[in-house]
């Protein structure tokens, strides 16, 4: 009778009390919030030094919400670390050329080091070719084929900075990452790809066995079930389940998918994996919002304070 009762009355619990976890949430806002600090000091040391401050332009086309959103974030992350903040808004029928002509200028000014150019673009826009066209030297997101290549090789200028994020989040976490099986669900050149090439590197934030899972995989859990590390980035709400994963996993969620807004107006995001099944399983695990996200743009300042030393005189 006394195991009757005491299995009807776990069941009566609310869900997130039966699913106990010891998993270590990973505040990327937190670790982004360290960064900032060390960002916000080198920004004045190179005043100080040299009369440099770091310039970051970045162009809007376009009225999408989530644009809109990302750039004020943007603009003000680098208005608080003491950045020249530059903001160029265009309609959305502006043509090809004149975007290619603006890009051009920014190349040219000595005074801006990173140039970003928020995407998507209007279809009447090549994307590719306005990317292209950002100098290498200045593309502080890290698409440029140029510093693709440099990362494949090792050699990297400008870290792609959502993958930056994940790595720095993982690092400074202490997670190992020395011969650990890491498996990147999604092949984007914005985050899977790149986050491969990065593991695979022969260094101290490297040195992972890493597997790229996508589309035509035939099994996916296969292999997400051997991973120390998962990190989804598919886009795809709640893909990654708790029976997809093993015990002790550390789970990196990229993921961010609107599913509702609430009755404020505010955005309700899920991620690419189920939370509450994984986090019941896994050692350490990013939430959404708060994870990931922070990182990103705050890797991006990173880069154009790279991008402004690199302009000091030698």
């Amino acid at each position: 009778i006394f195991f009757r009762l005491h299995i009807m009355s776990d069941a009566t619990l609310p869900e997130a009390k039966r699913q106990k976890t010891d998993a270590k949430i990973l505040k990327g806002a937190e670790v982004a919030k360290e960064i900032r600090e060390q960002i916000k000091q080198e920004v004045q040391e190179l005043k100080e030094k040299h009369s440099i401050v770091p310039g970051l332009v970045t162009i809007l086309v376009g009225a999408n919400p989530a644009s809109q959103s990302y750039i004020r974030s943007k603009n003000k992350t680098a208005t608080d670390l003491g950045f020249e903040s530059v903001q160029e808004t265009h309609p959305e029928d502006i043509t090809e050329a004149k975007l290619l002509e603006l890009v051009d200028k920014y190349n040219n000014d000595p005074k801006i080091h990173g140039i970003l150019v928020q995407l998507p673009l209007p279809k009447h826009i090549n994307e590719e070719k306005v990317l292209l066209a950002i100098s290498p030297d200045k593309d502080v997101d890290g698409f440029h084929p140029t510093n693709v290549g440099k990362l494949l090789i090792g050699n990297p200028k400008f870290l792609p900075c959502t993958p930056y994020g994940i790595q720095e989040l993982l690092v400074r976490s202490g997670q190992p990452l020395k011969g650990a099986e890491v498996v990147v669900v999604g092949r984007s050149n914005i985050v899977g790809k790149p986050i491969a090439a990065m593991l695979m590197q022969k260094s101290p934030t490297g040195n992972a066995t890493v597997t790229v899972c996508h589309t035509g995989t035939k099994d996916i859990a296969a292999h997400t079930r051997r991973a120390d590390i998962v990190i989804a980035a598919v886009g795809v709400k709640e893909y990654i389940t708790g029976d997809m994963i093993k015990d002790g996993a550390v789970i990196i969620d990229v993921g961010v998918n609107e599913v509702g807004v609430t009755a404020e107006g505010k955005r309700i995001l899920k991620g690419d994996v189920c939370y509450a099944e994984c986090a019941a399983k896994a050692s350490a695990i990013t939430p959404v919002p708060g994870g990931v996200g922070p990182m990103t743009i705050t890797m991006l300042m990173k880069n154009t304070l790279a991008a402004a030393k690199a302009a000091v005189p030698q």
